[in-house]
């Protein structure tokens, strides 16, 4: 049995409020599109095609997911206009499922070992710091002992920033002195939380893109060290994106995937935004899971993502 529950009414009307504005832009272009149509045509699924890229579902998924629609109206012969929001429904779940996204109504940590590492990437500004406050947060909530490291030692405000969540959420913060080595902060970080046993290792780093070769190697680095303490570790690397950046998130994604293995996606932003689409794409194009999304600036905003009720909320029931 996992920690944070079972997905209840209260997250299903976070859910449903956080992607309104994405809901109400992609069903008005959609009644738009097919406007005094009776089925499924050429002209409607051009006209869907724009929907879903001005929706920054992204070119490359749209183009799969149109052609998965073409399927099966020709197999289909005849489908109606009524039906077009069931089956984007029921395609756009099968393409997220395919991408290895699954249904995370509950997660736990791996028994066998503890502490459980998270290695944190992102540029500035995405919400990576305040993701990182709120897992540590729902960790806590959940029982679990938490220790968070302060390794973006370029930015006095990151240290900072995540000093005060620290003391906030109630968590151990392990720090050194602005421009310290990072990767010296990490071997910090996961050899206090195992010789104090704790469960959870959240490694904060610098949000830097402007020399990939510089991130790269501080990346390798920060791993190297860490495994010094833990061979397996990071058990996760997690890259937080700004959804409401829409392909501006595209393009973040790819060059830190060009950088550093993936292993899962948090995307935040998402309620203010009608650029909720791009979830959809980034998921498609990295093949890497999206597992946490974020709906508001309330500690639970911060939600596991669920393809089923994404799509639900996205498309109705």
């Amino acid at each position: 049995m996992g920690f944070f529950g079972f997905f209840s009414k209260e997250k299903k009307e976070t859910l449903d409020k956080g992607l309104e504005k994405t809901k109400m832009g992609m069903f008005d272009k959609l009644a738009r599109a097919v406007a005094g149509k009776s089925k499924v045509d050429d002209d409607v699924l051009d006209e869907l095609e724009e929907v879903l890229i001005t929706s920054d579902v992204g070119v490359d998924t749209t183009l799969k997911i149109i052609e998965r629609i073409e399927k099966r109206v020709a197999r289909d012969k005849y489908v109606s206009t009524k039906e077009l929001n069931g089956i984007l429904r029921e395609e756009i779940a099968a393409l997220l499922a395919e991408n290895h996204t699954n249904d995370l109504e509950d997660w736990d940590f791996p028994s066998d070992h503890k502490p459980y590492v998270i290695l944190v990437v992102g540029v500035n500004g995405v919400g990576k710091t305040t993701t990182i406050g709120k897992l540590a947060w729902q960790f806590k909530q959940a029982g679990k002992k938490v220790f968070l490291g302060a390794a973006d030692t370029f930015r006095a405000a990151a240290v900072e920033q995540i000093c005060i969540w620290g003391e906030r959420v109630g968590v151990t913060v392990i720090k050194q002195q602005m421009g310290s080595d990072p990767a010296s902060v990490a071997f910090d970080t996961i050899s206090s939380a195992k010789a104090n046993g704790a469960d959870v290792v959240i490694i904060d780093t610098a949000g830097r893109l402007h020399n990939k070769v510089g991130l790269m190697n501080e990346l390798k680095k920060i791993k190297d060290v860490m495994k010094k303490v833990m061979p397996d570790a990071p058990d996760e690397v997690m890259l937080v994106l700004d959804g409401s950046t829409g392909q501006n998130a595209f393009e973040q994604a790819k060059q830190f995937a060009a950088v550093t293995q993936i292993s899962s996606m948090a995307i935040t932003k998402l309620d203010g935004t009608a650029k909720g689409g791009v979830v959809i794409g980034i998921s498609d194009q990295l093949k890497v899971p999206v597992k946490y999304i974020g709906l508001g600036e309330k500690m639970t905003d911060l939600q596991l993502f669920n393809k089923k009720q994404f799509v639900d909320s996205l498309f109705g029931e």
